[in-house]
C-alpha cells in the first residue's frame, strides 16, 4: 500500500496497523521550522496543506522537524530538538550548502530550492521514479501508554551503505506565542515529530528495528501517524519512504 499525503488527515484513532511501500518512490518531504522564526507560519500551513499543493494521487510523506536555534529570539520553541537541528546541518552539507535557516525544506533529502523546481515538480518527478529500496511497518498499541513499532527495509540493488529512520509524528498541535517574533500568535501545526528512531544500519539482508514507544498523556493518539524511510548516508537521498495514520477498524 502507497500511502499519499492526504491519508495523514483522517482517521479516528491509533490502532494496530501494517504499511508497506509501493514500486514508486514516494517523496519524504521534510520541513525544518522553528516557532521563534516569523517567517516560517507560512511554510507550516504550506505543509499543512500538502495534498492541496500536490497533483492528485500524488505519494508524499511530511514530517515538521522543529529546530531551537532561534529560541534565544525570545520564545523557546516546545517541539524542537538538538537532533532536528543536527539532521539539518548534516542535509545542508550533503547538498553543497553551508548555512542553516528557516523554513526549509527537503524533498527526498535534496533542498527544494525555489528558484529551480517547485514543491509539486519535485514530488512528481520522484513519484515517477522506481523504488530504489522497500520498506514495511507494523505498529500496535501495547497499552494507553506505549507502542510497539518494528520496522523492516530491504535495497538488493544499492551500492552503498544505507540507513532506516522511523519517526512518529503528531496532527493538529496549538500553540499560542507569548515573546520572540511571532509575540500574540497562535499557531498551528501538523506532521510534527515527536519522537525519532535512526539511524539503523543496513547489513547483509537489509535493516529491522523493534522498537516501544513511550506515549506521554500529552499526545492525542487520535492525531498521531507513523513513518519510515531509507536514506543513503553518503548523498542524503531517500530511497524510500512510507507514512500513515494507523487506524481503527
Amino acid at each position: 500500500m502507497v500511502v499519499a499525503a492526504s491519508a495523514f488527515l483522517t482517521g479516528p484513532a491509533l490502532a494496530a496497523c501494517e504499511l508497506a511501500s509501493g514500486p514508486k518512490t514516494t517523496a519524504l518531504v521534510e520541513l525544518y521550522t522553528s516557532e521563534a522564526c516569523s517567517s516560517c507560519p507560512p511554510a507550516d500551513r504550506r505543509l499543512s496543506r500538502l495534498g492541496e499543493a500536490l497533483d492528485p494521487g500524488a505519494d508524499a510523506v511530511a514530517l515538521a522537524l522543529h529546530v531551537g536555534y532561534w529560541d534565544y529570539i525570545g520564545w523557546a520553541d516546545p517541539y524542537a530538538k538538538d537532533a532536528f537541528a543536527q539532521r539539518q546541518r548534516w542535509l545542508v552539507q550533503a547538498n553543497g550548502g553551508r548555512t542553516l535557516y528557516t523554513p526549509q525544506f527537503f524533498v527526498g533529502g535534496a533542498e527544494l530550492r525555489a528558484r529551480h523546481t517547485t514543491l509539486r515538480d519535485e514530488v512528481r518527478r520522484l513519484n515517477g521514479t522506481p523504488a530504489a529500496a522497500q520498506i514495511r511497518v507494523q505498529a500496535s498499541l501495547v497499552s494507553d501508554k506505549a507502542l510497539h513499532v518494528s520496522a523492516q527495509a530491504s535495497a538488493p540493488s544499492a551500492a552503498s551503505p544505507l540507513a532506516l529512520y522511523v519517526a512518529l509524528a503528531e496532527d493538529g498541535l496549538v500553540s499560542k506565542v507569548a515573546r520572540g517574533e511571532n509575540a500574540g500568535a497562535t499557531l498551528e501545526h501538523d506532521h510534527v515529530v515527536r519522537q525519532w528512531i535512526g539511524p539503523v544500519r543496513f547489513g547483509a539482508d537489509g535493516a529491522r528495528l523493534e522498537r516501544e514507544i513511550a506515549l506521554p498523556a500529552a499526545w492525542n493518539r487520535a492525531r498521531l501517524q507513523i513513518a519510515a524511510f531509507v536514506q543513503d548516508p553518503a548523498t542524503g537521498r531517500v530511497l524510500q519512504a512510507v507514512g500513515g495514520r494507523c487506524t481503527g477498524s
